[in-house]
Formats: C-alpha cells, sequence, structure tokens
C-alpha cells in the first residue's frame, strides 16, 4: 500500500457480568462506498442509528506501519451476549514512553479494549447521553465503577 492509507473500522461489542468482569467481541469491517465509519461500526455489530440503550462510540485510531488506519468504536452493551466473548479479567493500558511519543511500542487488541473501557467510564460523568443510554443496564454501570481492575503495562 504504497503511500495510499485504508481506513478500516475495528468494533468492539463489550459486556460485563455481574461479577464486574469484562469479556468483548472483536469485529473489523472496511466502510463500503459511500458509508461512514459510524455507520459500518453499526452495521457489525447490528446496531440501529435509534438505538436509546447502547452506546456507539468511536474510542481511538491507530496507524500500522505499512498504512492501515484504524478507527475502534466501543460498542457496550453487546448487543448479541449470548456469543461468544474474550473474558478480561484484568484492564492493561498500554501508553507511550514519554509525553512527546504518545504511542506505545506495541498495542494488543486486549489493551485497545481496556482505553475503550476507560473511556467509556469517563463518559458516564462527563456525557449526559452516555450516561442516560448505560443507566439501563446497572452492571455496566457497576463494571465501570471498577478502577482497580486497571494497570498500567510496563
Amino acid at each position: 500500500m504504497t503511500g495510499r492509507h485504508v481506513v478500516s473500522v475495528e468494533t468492539l461489542m463489550l459486556r460485563a457480568n455481574t461479577d464486574s468482569e469484562w469479556a468483548y467481541r472483536h469485529a473489523t469491517a472496511v466502510p463500503a462506498p459511500g458509508e461512514t465509519p459510524d455507520q459500518a461500526a453499526r452495521r457489525v455489530s447490528g446496531i440501529p442509528a435509534d438505538a436509546p440503550s447502547t452506546v456507539v462510540h468511536s474510542t481511538s485510531w491507530r496507524c500500522h506501519p505499512e498504512g492501515e488506519i484504524v478507527l475502534t468504536y466501543a460498542v457496550c452493551p453487546d448487543p448479541e451476549p449470548w456469543l461468544p466473548a474474550i473474558d478480561l479479567p484484568m484492564l492493561e493500558i498500554v501508553a507511550g514512553d514519554a509525553p512527546a511519543t504518545p504511542a506505545p511500542g506495541r498495542v494488543e487488541v486486549a489493551n485497545v479494549v481496556a482505553h475503550a473501557i476507560r473511556h467509556l467510564a469517563f463518559l458516564t460523568t462527563e456525557d449526559p447521553v452516555v450516561r442516560q443510554a448505560l443507566a439501563h443496564h446497572p452492571e455496566i454501570i457497576t463494571a465501570l465503577d471498577q478502577p482497580q481492575r486497571c494497570v498500567t503495562a510496563p
């Protein structure tokens, strides 16, 4: 992909159980012609634009060396919680080595999920739309209030 950037949409469908433990499903898609990244995230997760109690939120982006730009969306709660998911007992946050070098040396999907969960926790206190949507899911609100499960990776 010389000199060309391809945008892909990474969608993380998040769920929390009654013990405040997180799990996620992961899907990636390229937006169809004329489709926005928001629309692609909703398509992949099966969420209509007028869903009143599911949050679809752009939470991060990263660029791969070959030129792919990955836009990450958190979808919470997972609209299909009966499907198999990956358990995430600890939220491992990664960061760059210095203030002017924000990109971490390595980023795994689990790290992106941890970042998305931390971002949603922030939004529940700062964004009334997110707070109102997630208020329908007490297990999500309880899990978002568990910062002790968040660690910073070396």
